[in-house]
């Protein structure tokens, strides 16, 4: 049971890389990732124990930054597909990690793009001679894959969330 839970605990950092290198590729950021994080969701959270009231929580914190973020894809803010990982991403955070996952989202968002505007200004004479992903990454006023930021935020805020708590025994 151990090695199951250990499993599907990693189920989260597994497709969180893979939304991050998914978005740096293609900006964009497939419907799949996203369904997959919240059917993970569900078992994991049982398997380490959560009360279905905890995961009911778990549920709220997903819906309010779902109507959150499709209020930022509404302004044109976030694109989809960040809004909808974000969703699920505060799913498996709950309401406990959620201020640590936006912070550290945030912090890693500001030095992605503070990067990516410094090397744009750098290589853009480059950008039209780079493989696709890397001259759409390096063109000089181009979008920035937020899924990376997105994350990095989660990934640093995962080990306090109530999931690997309940995991490693530690509430």
């Amino acid at each position: 049971m151990e090695t199951t839970t250990a499993m599907l605990i990693s189920v989260f950092p597994a497709l969180l890389i893979a939304a991050a290198l998914r978005d740096v590729g293609t900006m964009t950021i497939p419907n799949w990732i996203s369904a997959a994080l919240i059917v993970g969701f569900f078992p994991t959270a049982f398997a380490v124990g959560l009360a279905p009231i905890a995961v009911a929580a778990h549920v709220g914190a997903g819906l309010v930054a779902l109507m959150i973020g499709a209020g930022l894809f509404a302004a044109r803010v976030f694109g989809g597909g960040d809004a909808k990982v974000m969703a699920a991403a505060c799913l498996w955070l709950g309401f406990a990690a959620t201020p640590q996952f936006l912070m550290w989202t945030a912090a890693a968002g500001g030095v992605f793009a503070l990067t990516l505007v410094l090397v744009r200004g750098q290589l853009a004479p480059y950008a039209a001679a780079a493989p696709g992903w890397v001259g759409r990454l390096l063109t000089p006023k181009g979008d920035i894959p937020y899924g990376v930021a997105i994350a990095a935020g989660a990934l640093a805020a995962y080990p306090e969330s109530p999931l690997v708590r309940g995991f490693t025994g530690v509430f």
